[in-house]
């Protein structure tokens, strides 16, 4: 833990057993924890709005009859806030189930301990810490990272990588003639054309992909857990897309992209800033009205 304190609400029913290992981390951390107990959920919505937690846990059994409610309206009242539920181990399935709710993870009774509950509040905070970090690094006009935003998810998907043997996929795209939009057309039209490529290149993403507007012109994709070959998958969905968009809602003429893959594995010493850079320096160096690069 730091040496701030980490402000944690927990609603547990009498038995007590996630108070007691709380407390025993709380020893082991040497204080750093601020902990306010409640027994019932009426009690749980307000004491939110007076502690400000950093971390919620929720026992499940302070609502027999509909956890999921609980959890849905905790997670309403403070939807910024990791919450953290706590089962009994016959309700574990119910646990699973509660993060299709809002909860961030579920611990089971019974195997609770000041290790666990360690591992489970770092991880809370590091999600809640880069998600603030990165909802401060988007673009106005796409709503997509930043190049900063995309730098700092990307080096965490590499550092993740590295350690799950993974591999990753990097798109990049350039719109060739923005500028000449822009003069034709005036900045609207180039803010609109820019929206449609922001459109089109997260309309070729999984989920867990990361997209980006890395600079006045240039698009990202990072796919993660991603092999070679599924870059020039994605960038032959890309320019099927962009073809379509042409033919269909490009009134003040084309979007003309240019694009370059690369892909990077477990055992690449390159950061994902080298990465990047060596993607797009293939766009830079490529010819104009070059459509397409190699892997890198």
């Amino acid at each position: 833990m730091s040496q701030k304190k980490l402000r944690v609400l927990l609603a547990e029913e009498v038995s007590g057993e996630t108070a007691i290992a709380l407390r025993a981390l709380n020893r082991e951390s040497d204080g750093r924890l601020e902990l306010t107990i409640v027994s019932t959920i009426a009690t749980l919505l307000p004491t939110i709005k007076v502690v400000d937690p950093e971390v919620i846990l929720l026992d499940l059994a302070l609502n027999l009859r509909e956890p999921f409610d609980a959890v849905h309206l905790v997670h309403r009242t403070a939807p910024g806030v990791p919450l953290i539920v706590v089962a009994n181990p016959d309700s574990k399935e119910q646990a699973a189930n509660s993060m299709s709710q809002g909860a961030m993870d579920f611990l089971i009774k019974g195997f609770l301990d000041a290790r666990t509950l360690d591992r489970v509040l770092r991880a809370a905070l590091e999600r809640n810490t880069l998600h603030a970090l990165t909802d401060l690094m988007r673009d106005p006009v796409t709503t997509l990272y930043t190049r900063d935003g995309f730098l700092t998810v990307g080096s965490r998907r590499v550092d993740e990588a590295h350690n799950t043997n993974g591999s990753l996929v990097l798109i990049c795209a350039l719109v060739e003639n923005l500028q000449t939009l822009r003069e034709g057309f005036g900045p609207s039209a180039a803010d609109h054309a820019l929206c449609d490529v922001a459109a089109l290149v997260k309309g070729c993403c999984r989920r867990s992909d990361v997209v980006a507007r890395v600079g006045e012109a240039h698009f990202a994709i990072l796919g993660v857990d991603a092999i070679a070959p599924s870059a020039e998958v994605m960038r032959n969905r890309l320019e099927q897309r962009l073809l379509v968009h042409n033919r269909t809602h490009a009134p003040l003429g084309p979007i003309e992209l240019r694009i370059s893959i690369g892909a990077w594995g477990a055992t690449d010493t390159r950061s994902f800033a080298q990465f990047l850079d060596a993607v797009e320096s293939h766009l830079r160096s490529a010819p104009v009205g070059s459509p397409t690069g190699g892997l890198q």
